[in-house]
C-alpha cells in the first residue's frame, strides 16, 4: 500500500476484512509500520481511517472496513456492530441469493483505486461478490490458505506466492511439532448407570443440582462438553499437558504462551477452572478470550501478546484465525476441526517468528529466539479427515441464533424465515413470565408473539401480494410477476427483522439453549498415550536423512563440506563466510532443510533435552558435526566450543607450563565466545566488538606478545575439533 500511494499514484485504498478484530489488528500494524525510505510512520504519512459508522472522511487515503459495513454503507443503512464480530463465512444461515447492491452517489464506483481483501479464501467473497464488483478498482487478495474458490474468484491470477517451507527457511515463519495426548474417555466416551446420583448443571447460570439417573445411558466422545461434561477427562488432559512441559520445552522456568481451543463457551469456562486449579495459579494465569468473556477481550488479547500474564488463553473462535500473537509457542487442541482451511488458519496462530529479546520480555527463561511451536493434540485433530473447505450445512435443524443472525444479514427466503418464526413460536410456549418480560424489554417493548406474527406475515402470500400492489400502486385485481413478489417479500422480511439486535438474539439464544448439562463425576479418565506423534518421528527421520544425503552429495562442490568430510585437518580454516555460503546454498536449493527445522528433527531422534541453538549458523555447524560423526549425538556448537576450550586450558596449564594470568583468561574467554557464535576468529575481528572496547588488537598483542598469532591458531584448531 505504501508503494502504491507513494509511487503508484493511488489516491484512496480500501483494506477489506470480515471481522472487526482483524480491522483493529490491521490498523495497529499500519500505525507501527516504518518505511525503509522514510523515518516517519505510515500513519504520519497517510491518513488512515477505520470505518466505524456511515461517515467516510474526504481526506482518508486508506480506509479499513469489514465487508458487512461496506455493504451497509452502499445501502445507506445503519449496521449493528455485533454483525462485525463474527466472520460471515462461518455464519450457518446465509442469504440464498446475492445481496442486492444499487448505485450510491456518495460512494461512486471509482471511489477506491485499489481494494486489498484480507483472508480472501473465505467463502464470504463468493456470496457477497457483487459488493466487490460494484467498484471499478484493482482487487488484491491476501491469504495463507487459498482454496479452489479463491483461485476461481481471482481467475488463477497469482501475483506472488510464498510457500510455508520457504518462509521457514527465510526465518519469516517457524515450523511445528505434534505431541499427542490420548485418553480413554476422549476416544470412547463413557456410561452412566441407572440409579446413580448424577449432577446436572444449567448452562446459562451454571447452577448445579443432583438427581437420580433413570436408566442406563452411554455418551460418545462427540457429546463430551456439550450435553455431558466429564471433569476428570478435562483434568486428565490438562494434567498430562502440565507434566509434559519439561519434554516439550526443556529448561523453561515458566509455561510457554499457550492457546487452548475449546468447543463452546461453557467448555472454555471448565477448561479455565481446571487449568487454574492444576497449575495452582490465580485468575491472571489463564483467561478466556471470546466474545462472551467477562473481561474486555481486546485488553486480554493485548496482555496475551505483550505481558507476562496470561500464560494460557482459552478461545473458541475469536482468535482462531487472522489474529497475530507472536510469543505463542504452544497450541492445545481440545476441539476437533473438519475444515482443512480452518485448521491451517488455526495452526497459523503459532507460526509467527519472534526474536530473542522480544520473546524474553514475555517469557523470561527463553534461551533463544522462537524456533518452532508445538501442537498438543488431545482430540485427534491432526489425524481426523479434513474437507477442502468448510462443509455446507445440511443438518435438518439450524440453531436459532444462526437463523436470526442470517435474517439480520439479509436472508429472506421462506425456508429460513419460517424456520426462525417456528422456532420462536415453540420457544414462546416454554417461557416463564420473567423470561417474557426480559425479552419484551430487550425488544423495546415489542412482545415476542408480535415478532413471530410479523415474520410469518412476511412470507404469507396474501401479505406479499398486498405489499407488492401497494408499492407498485396497482389495483387489487392486477396481476403480479415473480420479481414484484420477491421484492415485496424482501421488504416485509427486512421490516420484520429490524427488531433484532445482537443483545436480543443473545438473550433468545441463552433462554432457548438446553438449560442443563450432565456432569459425570463417576467415570474417571486415564491416559492411553502421551508422546510425540508417530508421524512426527517418521517425518523427523525422513528430514534428517534428506539433510544427510544433501551434505554427502555436495561435499565435493562446497568448500565447507569438503573440509568436514575430506580434510578434517583444515577445520581451523573454517570461517564465518564459508559456513554462511553453505547456508545460503542450502536455503536456495532445499528450503525445507532449513537448519532450525532439521535441528528439531534430530532433537526428536536423539531425545535431546538441552537448549536451542543461538543462530542458524551455529545450528548448521552442530548438525554437520552430527552427520559426519564428529559428535555421537546432537550437541550445540556452543557446548562443543566450551568443552574444547576447557580441555585446551587444562593441557596448557598442565605440568610446568606457564599459566595464563587473570587478564589473559578474560581475553581468551571473549575469543571462546566469539568462536562459539561466529565459528572462527581472525586478527581483524580483534578490532570489532567486544574486543575493541577492551583495547582491540593492540591490547591483545600487549598481553600475549609474539605468541598472539599462535594462540589464535591454536584456539581455531582446538575449539572446532
Amino acid at each position: 500500500m505504501y508503494r502504491l500511494l507513494k509511487y503508484g499514484d493511488a489516491k484512496r485504498i480500501l483494506f477489506l476484512v470480515d471481522t472487526r478484530n482483524l480491522g483493529e489488528q490491521a490498523e495497529q500494524e499500519m500505525m507501527a509500520y516504518l518505511p525503509n525510505d522514510d523515518n516517519r510512520k505510515f500513519t504520519e504519512l497517510y491518513t488512515v481511517q477505520r470505518l466505524q459508522s456511515s461517515y467516510i472522511a474526504k481526506d482518508s487515503q486508506v480506509c479499513i472496513s469489514t465487508i458487512q459495513r461496506l455493504y451497509s454503507l452502499l445501502k445507506g443503512e445503519a449496521l449493528e456492530s455485533v454483525l462485525e464480530d463474527i466472520n460471515p463465512a462461518e455464519q450457518l444461515t446465509k442469504p440464498k441469493t446475492p445481496l442486492p447492491v444499487v448505485y450510491n452517489p456518495k460512494i461512486p464506483l471509482e471511489f477506491f483505486d485499489f481494494i486489498f481483501i484480507d483472508e480472501c479464501h473465505r467463502s464470504i467473497y463468493n456470496t457477497w461478490r457483487q459488493v466487490l464488483d460494484y467498484f471499478d478498482s484493482f482487487l488484491i487478495g491476501l491469504t495463507a490458505t487459498p482454496d479452489s474458490r479463491t483461485y476461481g474468484f481471482f481467475k488463477k491470477n497469482v501475483v506472488s506466492e510464498y510457500p510455508h517451507e520457504t518462509a521457514v527457511a527465510d526465518g519469516v515463519n517457524v515450523g511445528n511439532e505434534i505431541y499427542l495426548i490420548e485418553t480413554a474417555i476422549s476416544q470412547a466416551g463413557g456410561k452412566l448407570n441407572a440409579k446413580q446420583l448424577i449432577q446436572k448443571r444449567e448452562k446459562l447460570t451454571r447452577r448445579k443440582r443432583w438427581e437420580q439417573q433413570d436408566e442406563d445411558e452411554s455418551y460418545t466422545a462427540k457429546q463430551l462438553d456439550n450435553s455431558v461434561v466429564n471433569p476428570d477427562q478435562i483434568l486428565t488432559v490438562i494434567k498430562t499437558f502440565k507434566n509434559s512441559l519439561p519434554t516439550l520445552f526443556p529448561q523453561r522456568q515458566e509455561v510457554p504462551k499457550t492457546l487452548i481451543f475449546a468447543k463452546t463457551d461453557s467448555h472454555a469456562d471448565d477448561i479455565i477452572n481446571t487449568v487454574r486449579e492444576e497449575f495452582g495459579e490465580g485468575n491472571a494465569f489463564c483467561k478466556k478470550i471470546t466474545y462472551k468473556a467477562d473481561e474486555d477481550p481486546k485488553s486480554t488479547l493485548a496482555d496475551f501478546r505483550n505481558a507476562y500474564y496470561p500464560r494460557i488463553a482459552v478461545t473458541v473462535d475469536m482468535i482462531a484465525t487472522g489474529t497475530d500473537v507472536k510469543p505463542l509457542e504452544c497450541l492445545l487442541f481440545m476441539r476437533d476441526v473438519r475444515s482443512r482451511n480452518y485448521f491451517e488458519q488455526m495452526k497459523g496462530r503459532g507460526t509467527r517468528t519472534l526474536d530473542h529479546d522480544a520473546l524474553k520480555k514475555v517469557t523470561p527463561s527463553a534461551l533463544t529466539a522462537k524456533s518452532h511451536y508445538v501442537i498438543v493434540d488431545a482430540v485427534g485433530v491432526t489425524q481426523s479427515l479434513k474437507t477442502a473447505s468448510q462443509p455446507l450445512i445440511t443438518k435438518p435443524t439450524v440453531a436459532l441464533k444462526d437463523l436470526a443472525m442470517g435474517v439480520m444479514m439479509g436472508a429472506d427466503d421462506a425456508d429460513t424465515v419460517s424456520s426462525l418464526a417456528g422456532r420462536l413460536a415453540r420457544l414462546n410456549q416454554q417461557l416463564s413470565p420473567a423470561e417474557k418480560a426480559k425479552i419484551n424489554q430487550a425488544a423495546g417493548g415489542v412482545e415476542l408473539s408480535h415478532i413471530i406474527g410479523n415474520l410469518f406475515a412476511a412470507i404469507d402470500a396474501d401479505c406479499i401480494d398486498k405489499q407488492a400492489r401497494d408499492v407498485a400502486g396497482l389495483p387489487e385485481e392486477a396481476d403480479l410477476n415473480a420479481s414484484q413478489r420477491q421484492q415485496a417479500q424482501t421488504q416485509l422480511v427486512k421490516q420484520a427483522a429490524s427488531i433484532f439486535t445482537g443483545d436480543l438474539i443473545e438473550l433468545l439464544d441463552g433462554i432457548r439453549r438446553d438449560k442443563e448439562q450432565t456432569i459425570d463425576h463417576i467415570n474417571l479418565d486415564s491416559v492411553i498415550f502421551s508422546g510425540w506423534a508417530s508421524t512426527a518421528q517418521s517425518n523427523a527421520a525422513t528430514l534428517s536423512q534428506a539433510f544427510a544425503d544433501y551434505l554427502a552429495s555436495h561435499q565435493d562442490q562446497i568448500e565447507a563440506l569438503s573440509i568436514f568430510y575430506q580434510q578434517p585437518h583444515r577445520r581451523r580454516e573454517l570461517t564465518y563466510s564459508l559456513i554462511h555460503d553453505l547456508l545460503d546454498i542450502l536455503k536456495a536449493d532445499k528450503p525445507q532443510l532449513a537448519p532450525l527445522q532439521v535441528w528439531q528433527a534430530y532433537s526428536q531422534l536423539d531425545n535431546y533435552q538441552g537448549q536451542q541453538p543461538g543462530s542458524e549458523l551455529t545450528a548448521l555447524v552442530a548438525l554437520i558435526r552430527r552427520v559426519c560423526g564428529l559428535d555421537a549425538k546432537l550437541t550445540p556448537f556452543d557446548d562443543t566450543v566450551r568443552r574444547n576450550f576447557q580441555n585446551w586450558i587444562m593441557k596448557r596449564h598442565a605440568g610446568n607450563a606457564e599459566k595464563f594470568n587473570e587478564e589473559q583468561m578474560a581475553w581468551l574467554q571473549m575469543i571462546r565466545d566469539h568462536i562459539a557464535s561466529s565459528i572462527h576468529i581472525d586478527r581483524d575481528d580483534l578490532d570489532m566488538s567486544p574486543f575493541d572496547g577492551q583495547g582491540g588488537l593492540g591490547k591483545m598483542y600487549k598481553l600475549f606478545g609474539a605468541q598472539m598469532d599462535s594462540v589464535l591458531d591454536e584456539l581455531n584448531d582446538a575449539l572446532a575439533a
